[in-house]
């Protein structure tokens, strides 16, 4: 399998990405371009691709964020996703709609030579909260793009604005020790949940005009499923799961009653809408 060339400091991010995490995120492709399709809307949205443009998606996955991307452009424009993971790139290769203008490169951002002053957006859903230095990551994409260009990309709230997250989470932890703390500015989903200090990077990158918008979303985590899907799903994917790793059958037994206790107040009809929350953060190149 082939790995990305890196920055030393993403060097564990990388592994992670192309081990068995990033094995189970190609794996539950299909369910969470469901689950996160009305963060993708709401990015594609404030992004406001044209028809014509060049766009570099960041973190770009198993693909999503790029086909809707290139649908915007198409036929003149163009989407060049980057991504660590092999596993997740397969996905979106294997996956892409035929005709559509889009290329992948298995690349670390912070490091890759992009062609100078070639892009006109550069948008992310969820792939930019993992550098280790996130400054040095951003000057490279600022230098990948023209003086006139703008970025808009969607990165999660606190954890306290976000049960989507923490409510199978919390529920676990009743049963096992808690995963290692994570510090605020440690690479991760949270880590650009601070306002401060994602305009202290994207300002320290070059980049002017920073704005944040706080948007409040409900996920369906069961898409369509039910109460036993979304069950299934946290086993499969996400902190809680993680939290499992490794626990006898009758502590994962525990935790899954006392997650189906803390979800059912959230099931409407076969959906289990679990709150969420997101920043849409847009900012210009120049």
């Amino acid at each position: 399998m082939a790995t990305a060339t890196g920055h030393e400091r993403n060097a564990d991010q990388i592994a992670y990405w192309n081990g068995p995490g990033g094995e189970r995120w190609a794996a539950r492709q299909a369910a969470q371009d469901i689950i996160l399709k009305p963060v993708l809307d709401v990015l594609v949205d404030r992004a406001a691709p044209v028809g014509g443009e060049r766009i570099v998606d960041v973190g770009c996955g198993s693909g999503a964020s790029s086909f809707a991307l290139a649908a915007k452009v198409a036929p003149d424009g163009h989407v060049f996703g980057v991504d660590v993971s092999e596993p997740m790139l397969t996905r979106a290769r294997a996956s892409a709609p035929k005709g559509l203008p889009v290329d992948f490169a298995l690349a670390d951002a912070t490091v890759y030579p992009f062609d100078p002053a070639s892009f006109d957006l550069l948008a992310s859903r969820f792939g930019v909260m993992f550098f280790a230095d996130p400054v040095l990551s951003f000057t490279n994409l600022r230098k990948a793009l023209r003086s006139t260009a703008r970025l808009a990309f969607a990165c999660w709230r606190e954890p306290r604005e976000n049960p989507f997250f923490m409510a199978p989470l919390q529920a676990v932890y009743k049963h096992v020790p808690k995963l290692p703390p994570m510090g605020p500015e440690d690479p991760g989903p949270f880590a650009f949940a601070s306002e401060e200090r994602v305009n202290r990077i994207l300002s320290g990158a070059g980049f002017t005009d920073i704005a944040m918008e706080a948007v409040p979303l409900a996920l369906d985590i069961a898409i369509g499923g039910g109460l036993d899907a979304a069950l299934q799903g946290a086993l499969e994917i996400g902190p809680a799961s993680r939290a499992l790793d490794g626990h006898p059958a009758e502590i994962r037994a525990a935790a899954v009653q006392s997650m189906r206790e803390t979800l059912t107040p959230y099931v409407k009809g076969n959906a289990v809408l679990l709150p969420a929350s997101i920043w849409i953060v847009t900012a210009r190149a120049g």
